[in-house]
This record gives C-alpha cells, structure tokens and sequence, in this order.
C-alpha cells in the first residue's frame, strides 16, 4: 500500500517526507485555503519539489473546456503533477480527454461504487471515495471500499484506489486489508500509526533498566 500526505503544508509535507515512508501528497482548495496559499500553481511546485511521487493538484473549473485548459496548466508544472478532477459528468468528460493525453487523473469526490465504475471506464488514474464523510452520515466507508476493490478486480480495472478522507489508524488497517493501493491522510494519522502504548511502556522500562545497569556499575 502506498502513503500518500492529504495536506498543501509544506511542514508537515516534509515531515512525512523525512520518515521515508511517504509516496504522494493529496491537496485541494479547502486544504490550500487553511495554510492561507495565494499562488497554487507555486506552492504546488515547492510540494513536488519535495516529493518524488504524484501530487495531485485540484481544479476549480466545473466545465469541460475550464477543466481541461487549467488541468494541462497544472499538468505542466511538474511530471509528478496529478490533476484532481471531481466526479461530475464534465469531470468525467475531462479525465477521458486527459488519459488520452498521458496526463495522470485523481477523480475525486466519489461516493458509490456506480461513480468508481463511470471514472474508472473513463480511465481515471485514481479514484478518491471519501470513507469518513461516508460515515458522518451513518453509511459505511469501508463497504464502498471493499465493493469498488471486488469491481475493479472483476474487470481488471487499473485505476487505483485511493482511500481519501481517512480519519482515524483503523481506516488505513481496513483499507489495506481489503486491497486498495493508496491510503492518503493527514500528519496525525501517520504518526498515530506508529504510535503504541506498549511500545512506549517497554522503551520506557528497558530505559529504566539500562540506567539502573549503568548506576550498579559506577
């Protein structure tokens, strides 16, 4: 499975980067808008100047001529450069356009397995289904995963699957049993990944330990 960072901060960006774990970043307005970007198609070029791996970049456009004309805009700052469409029939028109092209697809926004199918026909790079805001409204995030896995496996799709807003380390768990390629999160899930209490009670005691060695032996 691969790591992908959902942020436009370059801090935590670089954090991730650090760890050598990360394989890709995720953006989009709201993200952009938190850590106050002005220039996007700048700040896009210093995250992709961080990471070696796709980096989606979101449009803004909801019609296919805007779509596409910002899209190859955004397509050219980088070779890593993804551009993130949302699942929206324009959208849908501009993903088939932009594979034709060779430009790398994130079809965003996705909700149902009938709308994982449509982009994944119209040859999505990824498909990004939304597992936590899925649950904010009582339905199960991670049955859509499972369902658009088993889809894409009976056709042979090779669109990834890339679990967007994740919120919490069983989601990624989930994710990665079930199959899906991607999981892309922010910095606290990363972290929260590693993190045990166990893990941290025996550092603690074999630290202890060693000290106490350390004493008997002066």
């Amino acid at each position: 499975m691969k790591f992908f960072i959902d942020t436009a901060d370059l801090t935590e960006i670089s954090e991730a980067h650090a760890m050598g774990i990360l394989d890709g970043v995720t953006t989009n307005p709201s993200l952009c808008a938190k850590v106050g970007v002005r220039d996007f198609e700048a700040h896009i070029a210093k995250i992709c100047e961080i990471v070696d791996g796709d980096v989606s970049a979101e449009v803004v456009s909801t019609t296919y001529d805007d779509m596409v004309a910002e899209g190859r805009r955004l397509a050219d700052i980088a070779p890593n450069v993804v551009v993130k469409i949302p699942l929206i029939k324009d959208g849908i028109k501009a993903i088939r356009t932009f594979t034709d092209e060779g430009i790398k697809t994130n079809c965003t926004l996705c909700f149902s397995p009938t709308q994982a199918l449509v982009a994944a026909k119209a040859g999505a790079t990824y498909i990004s289904p939304f597992v936590g805001r899925l649950d904010d409204v009582s339905t199960d995030g991670m049955q859509l995963i499972e369902d658009i896995v088993t889809i894409y496996d009976n056709y042979g799709y090779e669109t990834e699957v890339l679990v967007a807003s994740i919120r919490h380390p069983m989601h990624v768990v989930e994710s990665a049993r079930i199959g899906a390629h991607v999981a892309t999160m922010p910095l606290s899930v990363i972290e929260a990944l590693i993190k045990h209490p166990l893990t941290d009670n025996g550092l603690a005691k074999f630290l202890a330990d060693w000290d106490k060695l350390q004493a008997s032996l002066k």
